[in-house]
């Protein structure tokens, strides 16, 4: 029977989620797989994606208007 990786979890919650211990105690097994970005069903965002949202979606410049004026 395999368990639960506890010394993973942990580490992954208190140094990567940054959460103290009382809050990763109190999350439940869906929770914390859901701020781990695993079970989403869609992968989280990465580097490269946020990097094609930049460029299809640029920030305007000083005084450019939504309708390009």
């Amino acid at each position: 029977m395999s368990g639960f990786n506890w010394p993973a979890l942990m580490r992954a919650a208190l140094v990567g989620l940054r959460l103290t211990p009382d809050q990763f105690w109190r999350l439940t097994p869906a929770e914390l797989q859901l701020m781990l970005g695993q079970g989403a069903g869609i992968p989280a965002m990465n580097r490269a994606g946020l990097d094609a949202l930049l460029k299809a979606y640029p920030d305007k410049t000083q005084g450019e208007r939504d309708d390009g004026s």
